[in-house]
């Protein structure tokens, strides 16, 4: 078997400064340039995700980072007031605030879809009550 020593995970964005900006700024996490024009974004619980650039970068279409929250709809609001905008998906039934509701159906956690400048879609989510998560 082989024996990792770390792992951490990375994706990339066609402009770094615009990246640094929206996720220290706008989200609020703690950002640090690296080498070779590249950040990295410190994750809260010990993570950490290398951003790197790729001019001809396209948008994952999946949520490639998903941030958990104690209270989501002050998550939401802070965000919403930093100009951040909720995406809206078909098929899934979201408030006004754009929070699929998942806690009172027993159908997974609240959570709310954004992007950052890159397009890269971004989750904020509140997990049941002892989820543990």
């Amino acid at each position: 078997m082989v024996a990792y020593t770390y792992a951490f995970s990375g994706f990339a964005v066609p402009d770094i400064d615009a990246a640094r900006t929206f996720y220290r700024d706008v989200v609020g996490l703690d950002v640090t340039d690296a080498m070779m024009g590249q950040l990295s974004i410190d994750l809260p619980g010990g993570g950490w995700v290398l951003v790197y650039p790729k001019p001809d970068h396209e948008p994952a279409v999946y949520t490639m980072l998903n941030l958990e929250v104690d209270d989501i709809e002050t998550a939401v609001d802070e965000l919403a007031g930093r100009g951040v905008e909720f995406q809206r998906y078909a098929g899934m039934d979201q408030d006004a605030r754009g929070i699929a509701r998942g806690i009172a159906t027993g159908q997974g956690p609240d959570i709310a879809w954004f992007t950052d400048p890159a397009g890269n879609i971004i989750a904020v989510l509140q997990n049941p009550p002892g989820d543990g998560a």
